[in-house]
Formats: structure tokens, C-alpha cells, sequence
């Protein structure tokens, strides 16, 4: 890489790093959530935390609620009963609110949650910063992507303490130091890749996994593999998420000393 690339490379680095740490700290970003709710935990529809009453029906929720309760469901005043699929949108397109709060309806393999997503969170209010290794050319590497024949799922234990499947389409496989590695991913519906790894600084310098999300490849399959851009999982800012960990044979045998590292408070 020539010097004018690399310049340009360390410039579109930190746009990056400066738009992630402003999604992160953005009001409905992943520091506001202050719970996920499953409702078969609360078999009667009563969440201590979440107002009216949330009831499982098939392959909706019932919410039902009266004035007192204070919430809004398509940004109007609500009091009575409205059944509600999963959210699919950003969250503060949720349908339910109560005030500046987004109650966000989650469904994962059949099971229901709903989460609340708080602006004025205690994770919000302290955070400062993502410590970050800045661009390092090093970290940059050329890779390519090997789709299996037919997808996979492999079951992972998630930050929660659940196991869950983990949908896989394929393996990402690059050099470092004339070592040949691989990282098992998913395919994302526009192309891209996604990849869940821990390497030698996990949990020793940098936060326990890491997220990396490759953009699509080319018709021949090569792919830039850049770890410079290693991202923190949501779980790394707030516990309530339920990232998966790495797949069996995505911990790097090497410290990645590059890309985002771990959550830094005031």
C-alpha cells in the first residue's frame, strides 16, 4: 500500500471510529437499553419494569393497558388492548413508548422479550469513549471467502447464558505472518459478512469477543479482512443484549492489537 493510500486509510479509519462512538452514544443507541424482558418469565403478562400487560398469542403479543399506564403505541395515547409483531425497524421506530422510553418487541427462536430502551440510562450517562488502536496498515489483510454448499447452524452459548443457534453461510481465509487462518461467518441478506471471534487479547486487554463485519466479496471472492475495524459487540456497552460468543474454531491463535478494544466511563 503507498503512502497516499495509507494516509487516506488512517483518515476513513477515524470518520469510522468517530461515527461509531456517536451511533453507540446516540439516544437509542446500544447504551440505552436497560433490559430484555422474556415474557415466559412472567406468565401472568406482568413485567415488573415495563407497564401493561404483555400475553403471547401464537405468533404475536397482546398488549393490553389502560390510561394509567401512560403508553403510546404508533405515537398516540393508548388504553385498551393492540396485538404487536417483533419490532423490525431502528428502535425509535418502536411502536410502544412510555414518554422517551422505546419498548422494543423481541422474538428469538419462538420465545418473546421485550426490551427498554432508556435515553437516560445509567451506561448512557457515564460513558466517555471506545478506546480504539488506531489504523495500523498491518491489520489490513487481503482474504477470501470460501460459501459453504449449504448453510449451517452451529449452537453457541450467548452473553445471557442461553445457547442459541448461530446461522453460518461460510469462511472468510487470509494470512498473517505466511500463516494461513479462518473465520467461520454469516451472510448478511445484502452480501456482507459477519463473524464472531475471540483472539489472544480476549478478555486480556481487549473486551472477552469481538465483532468483525467484512463487506460483501467480490464475484471472485476476494475480500479485505480488516481488523482495524474489529468491533465491540452491543453486549460491551449494555448486559441486557444476548450476543452470541465465537463459534468453535474462531479464536485466533494471535493478539489482534488493533480496532476497538473495550468501553471506556467517566
Amino acid at each position: 500500500m503507498s503512502t497516499d493510500a495509507q494516509q487516506q486509510a488512517a483518515q476513513d479509519w477515524d470518520r469510522w471510529h468517530e461515527e461509531r462512538t456517536g451511533t453507540v452514544s446516540a439516544p437509542y443507541g446500544p447504551l440505552s437499553l436497560t433490559g430484555t424482558h422474556w415474557l415466559s418469565d412472567y406468565p401472568e403478562g406482568r413485567i415488573p419494569a415495563i407497564e401493561g400487560q404483555w400475553r403471547e398469542d401464537g405468533d404475536e403479543l397482546e398488549l393490553t393497558a389502560g390510561p394509567e399506564d401512560g403508553l403510546t403505541v404508533d405515537g398516540k395515547p393508548f388504553a385498551g388492548q393492540v396485538r404487536l409483531g417483533a419490532d423490525r425497524g431502528p428502535i425509535h421506530g418502536s411502536r410502544v413508548a412510555h414518554g422517551e422510553r422505546r419498548l422494543f418487541v423481541l422474538s428469538r427462536e419462538g420465545l418473546w422479550a421485550v426490551r427498554d430502551f432508556d435515553p437516560d440510562s445509567a451506561a448512557r450517562q457515564a460513558f466517555r469513549a471506545i478506546e480504539a488502536t488506531p489504523y495500523d496498515p498491518r491489520w489490513s489483510l487481503s482474504g477470501t471467502f470460501r460459501p459453504y454448499g449449504t448453510a449451517r447452524t452451529v449452537r453457541v452459548e450467548n452473553a445471557d447464558g442461553v445457547e442459541r443457534g448461530l446461522g453460518l453461510g461460510g469462511e472468510i481465509a487470509f494470512e498473517l505472518d505466511g500463516a494461513e487462518h479462518t473465520l467461520q461467518v454469516a451472510v448478511e441478506p445484502d452480501g456482507s459478512l459477519w463473524a464472531v471471534f475471540a483472539d489472544a487479547t480476549s478478555g486480556h486487554g481487549s473486551y472477552r469477543f469481538r465483532f468483525l463485519r467484512p463487506a460483501a466479496p467480490a464475484a471472485d471472492g476476494s475480500v479485505t479482512v480488516d481488523l482495524n475495524r474489529a468491533l465491540l459487540p452491543p453486549c460491551a456497552f449494555a448486559d441486557h443484549f444476548i450476543c452470541p460468543f465465537p463459534p468453535p474454531g474462531n479464536t485466533l491463535p494471535f493478539a489482534v492489537e488493533a480496532g476497538e478494544r473495550n468501553r471506556t466511563d467517566g
